[in-house]
């Protein structure tokens, strides 16, 4: 039974950070059943799908009902990890979005999208960030 479990390579903890800058941790990891590992991958995924993100909704700016599932998606995402002002800041938008594809004719305020950019950008760099840090610790650190 020892010479099995020798071949396994000795288990590396994770280092999953307490705090990311704009993210509520500690509820979006409740949210997973509090499955902390469950929260990282997570987060792992948001940063890996919606790095084109940004260049993909200005591409869709024009087109209400893309833009609007691109934002939906974000929305959506940002709050599974947490990302609580990129996932209000994404409501709004999509809010407005959904009024103007049931034909209510409103204007979307610049300063919306410029919000919501701002805030894409914050979390999607602490994030990566984050991400980043956990690939180069060194193993002595662990």
């Amino acid at each position: 039974m020892r010479r099995c479990f020798s071949r396994f390579p000795p288990f590396i903890p994770m280092l999953i950070p307490k705090s990311i800058q704009g993210f509520d941790i500690d509820a979006a990891v409740e949210r997973m059943l509090g499955l902390s590992a469950l929260w990282w991958q997570a987060l792992g995924l948001f940063v890996q799908h919606f790095s084109q993100w940004e260049r993909e909704w200005l591409a869709a700016r024009g087109d209400d009902e893309v833009e609007r599932k691109k934002v939906h998606a974000l929305r959506s995402a940002a709050a599974n990890v947490g990302a609580d002002q990129l996932s209000c800041a994404a409501a709004v938008l999509e809010e407005l979005l959904s009024l103007r594809l049931a034909g209510q004719q409103i204007a979307v305020p610049p300063s919306v999208r410029w919000y919501l950019q701002d805030c894409f950008r914050e979390a999607w760099r602490a994030a990566s960030e984050a991400k980043l840090r956990e690939s180069i610790v060194p193993l002595n650190q662990l």
